[in-house]
């Protein structure tokens, strides 16, 4: 425990510090580095020791470069590239291991690397384009903060007022009243938040827009834990990995941010969260 709360204290602040202060191409290495390591945990808790190095490297490399390309603005061209690189190297790795050159891999194997190369990166690049908006440091700090509160909100409504639990196989532990309070938590915090940055920005907030983005940024937050949760039921890890002792890896620590993250983007490029700005 002592270990688990040294490192918050140390990484939180370090990462509110980076998103908060400096440049946004400083969020963005940060971001690159999350995804790259969320895709490598990813291989090696599922790839069943298959996934051979040029598929494991192609798919680090995409993770890591397509948060860059969202922050560089290089649009849907970039991503068809990134996808069509990992696509075809590990069909390559997959073909010449079928000819016998090496250890048999399947389909599997090269889902496996367009999820971790692709999907992962795509979806915490939400993070990066946020934080490039007008006023992105606020909206980046929304979503980043939203999955917490969320999670918080779930974690003590469940142990307080839990009754009904058993609602999935996958997290048996967690009740009914544990997703409701994660719900309220997440649309609370949310206007809350809105209205304290408003004030401090001098920017009227968008409580439609606010509430919306608590709702179903808290959906997202909890359908994110499950999704993962799934994953090491499946394989029989307890966690990802170990980077942050105490914590896991950063695909225990951002598992939610990748739900969260895009519907939150969604959103706030729909229905504006400061009415003086035309997010």
């Amino acid at each position: 425990m002592a270990k688990r709360i040294l490192v918050a204290v140390i990484f939180v602040p370090l990462l509110l510090a980076v998103m908060l202060f400096l440049p946004s191409i400083a969020w963005t290495a940060v971001v690159c580095f999350i995804s790259a390591a969320a895709s490598y945990e990813l291989m090696r808790a599922t790839g069943e020791g298959g996934l051979n190095l040029p598929m494991q490297i192609v798919t680090v490399l995409s993770a890591a470069a397509l948060p860059l390309g969202s922050w560089a603005g290089l649009g849907t061209a970039y991503v068809n590239l990134c996808a069509f690189v990992v696509t075809a190297v590990c069909f390559w790795c997959a073909i010449r291991a079928y000819d016998g050159y090496s250890a048999p891999l399947g389909f599997f194997h090269v889902l496996v690397c367009l999820f971790g190369g692709v999907i992962i990166p795509l979806a915490l690049a939400a993070l990066v384009e946020l934080r490039c908006m007008e006023y992105g440091k606020y909206l980046v700090l929304f979503a980043v903060l939203l999955t917490f509160v969320t999670d918080g909100g779930a974690y003590f409504a469940g142990m307080f007022l839990g009754r009904h639990r058993g609602v999935t196989k996958v997290s048996p532990n967690k009740s009914v009243e544990g997703y409701i309070g994660g719900f309220v938590s997440g649309i609370v915090f949310a206007v809350l938040y809105g209205l304290v940055v408003g004030e401090i920005a001098r920017m009227p907030a968008n409580l439609l827009s606010l509430a919306l983005c608590g709702l179903f940024g808290a959906l997202a937050t909890e359908v994110g834990d499950l999704a993962f949760s799934f994953v090491k039921r499946q394989y029989g890890v307890k966690d990802f990995g170990n980077l942050l002792p105490g914590h896991g890896g950063m695909l225990d620590r951002f598992d939610s941010m990748m739900f969260c993250g895009p519907v939150v983007l969604f959103i706030v490029q729909c229905l504006p969260v400061f009415l003086e700005a035309a997010l």
